[in-house]
């Protein structure tokens, strides 16, 4: 039988109560930007529609958790503006901003109130909003438009080693971490946190998409050198953790 056992560990609980006491937080280093800074010069912001909870078409959540499932196959329909809207803020809005730029409350948990992680958008097809790569702006709740891509479909579905849904998707939903928004509190420590944040962040995309009558997957194998590149990140400081394509789909919908 193979060794499966050589990261175990990493899963197991490594906190003790000295991380409180020789982290940069207890250090009184000043604590990271709560969202990344953008670049200077002139640039392009879209402000997004206020979140809005009559969008739903399934109101029960009981309802929701028993037909939440992961959809591969995407209508060539278009996202609203709305619809996308609501998706960002159920997975990374801000509903408080605490401590004077501290940390913030947001519809996910995160250890620590941390939230390390940024959301690209990789848009193909949204009301609105020219196909390309977008930057989600949490804490003013616009986006950030970044850079047109042609042959957006293509590339998506190469770094994500050949899985057409990607490509096919409306939207391809990527979350980037930023470890030292986490870093900063936990030290090494933190690394085991992000990943469970991550799967917070993806599970309430879920629950959100399945309540809009959209589909997602969530796609934990990519080519990560290739994701970095396409959205302009430099794999150390920031990298791609995980993704989740998002389009309209042909199931029934209850009202």
């Amino acid at each position: 039988m193979s060794d499966y056992t050589s990261n175990r560990n990493f899963m197991k609980s490594d906190f003790a109560e000295s991380v409180h006491d020789i982290s940069d937080q207890a250090q009184k280093v000043p604590y990271p930007p709560l969202q990344k800074p953008l670049p200077e010069g002139e640039l392009v912001l879209i402000d997004l529609p206020d979140p809005n909870a009559d969008l739903m078409h399934k109101p029960g959540f009981h309802q929701i958790l028993l037909e939440r499932q992961s959809r591969r196959k995407f209508t060539k329909e278009n996202l609203s503006l709305d619809e996308l809207s609501y998706l960002l803020w159920s997975t990374q809005g801000v509903i408080a901003e605490l401590g004077q730029g501290y940390a913030t409350r947001r519809p996910v948990p995160s250890g620590g109130a941390r939230h390390a992680f940024e959301t690209y958008l990789a848009i193909n097809r949204v009301e609105d909003l020219e196909p390309g790569i977008y930057r989600y702006l949490p804490l003013s709740h616009q986006l950030y438009f970044q850079e047109g891509a042609q042959n957006l479909p293509e590339l998506l579905t190469e770094a994500n080693l050949g899985q057409k849904f990607a490509g096919n998707a409306a939207v391809v939903f990527a979350w980037s971490c930023i470890p030292y928004r986490a870093e900063w509190r936990y030290m090494q420590y933190a690394h085991k946190n992000l990943l469970l944040d991550a799967g917070h962040v993806c599970q309430n995309l879920y629950l959100a998409v399945e309540a809009l009558g959209l589909g997602t997957c969530a796609i934990g194998a990519y080519d990560q050198a290739a994701m970095d590149t396409l959205l302009e990140l430099d794999g150390k400081d920031e990298y791609v953790i995980y993704l989740a394509p998002v389009g309209k789909v042909k199931v029934p919908r209850i009202v």
